[in-house]
């Protein structure tokens, strides 16, 4: 069983978020899938396995944190749709079978990776009592981003807030079933990104996550109305950090990136 370690959301290794991939003929066991992604120890461990010709999907795909299964990862997909094109394991577009519907990923001759996937419902809500505590620092505004995603949307005044974070992270835990997105808009778009963020999932078992594709189905509709456009550069300040290009289609959001395999070797157990 083949493995592989593939740096995601960034073109240079060492940088971006790790993701472990493995190309399967059938899924395993969901305690074998577990323990897996445990030794992998990385976000996300993903795994996937081609389905017949002709359906709606080329290939299952399943995503695992070394705690639990989770409904959606952006630089996994990325990093499983980097696998199969840079190996000619699949050419074109690839339509993943997941806990959240098809999703399309689609390459380009740059070497970049887009992947399609569903825009995540923005509710308003009152900040609940706790975060501000939790998170060091008054956030603006706080939105429910949705079942599959699961996190609080948190704004708040400036870049430097955003980078200069120390939260609590059990406490954190408390607020939404998978975690905090702590966001603001970029202080000098110059630089190439609209808004950065940084997210924190203490109830999955990451207490900051490198890079988060997922994340930027909130965000991007969240800084599309804010910022009156729909093709947007994020910035994830994380310590490895990575960059992801957002255009908000309604009800779909397309994320690009790069990847880049980092490890391969035999899974052994």
């Amino acid at each position: 069983m083949r493995i592989r370690i593939v740096d995601a959301f960034t073109d240079r290794p060492f940088a971006g978020n790790p993701a472990g991939v493995l190309l399967l003929d059938a899924f395993p066991g969901d305690d074998r899938l577990q323990n897996i992604a445990l030794e992998v120890n990385h976000a996300e461990t993903a795994f996937a396995h081609p389905l017949p010709a002709g359906g709606e999907a080329d290939w299952a795909l399943r995503w695992f944190t070394p705690a639990a299964e989770v409904d959606l990862c952006g630089h996994a997909t990325l990093a499983t749709a980097h696998v199969l094109h840079s190996t000619g394991t699949h050419e074109g577009p690839v339509r993943f079978a997941t806990r959240s519907g098809v999703l399309v990923a689609t390459p380009a001759e740059d070497g970049s990776i887009t992947l399609d996937f569903p825009t995540a419902p923005l509710t308003p809500v009152t900040l609940p009592d706790g975060v501000t505590e939790a998170l060091g620092i008054e956030p603006l505004s706080a939105h429910d981003t949705g079942p599959h995603v699961g996190d609080l949307l948190l704004e708040l005044p400036d870049e430097k807030s955003v980078h200069a974070l120390r939260p609590d992270h059990r406490a954190l835990g408390a607020h939404s079933s998978r975690g905090v997105i702590a966001t603001a808009r970029a202080e000098n778009p110059a630089l190439g990104y609209d808004f950065v963020s940084r997210c924190f999932f203490p109830n999955i078992g990451i207490d900051e996550d490198p890079v988060t594709g997922s994340a930027h189905t909130a965000l991007a509709p969240f800084w599309a109305e804010r910022l009156g456009r729909t093709t947007l550069t994020g910035l994830q300040a994380s310590p490895r950090a990575g960059r992801v290009r957002t255009e908000l289609r309604g009800e779909r959001t397309l994320l690009g990136g790069r990847a880049v395999t980092v490890i391969e070797g035999e899974l052994l157990a």
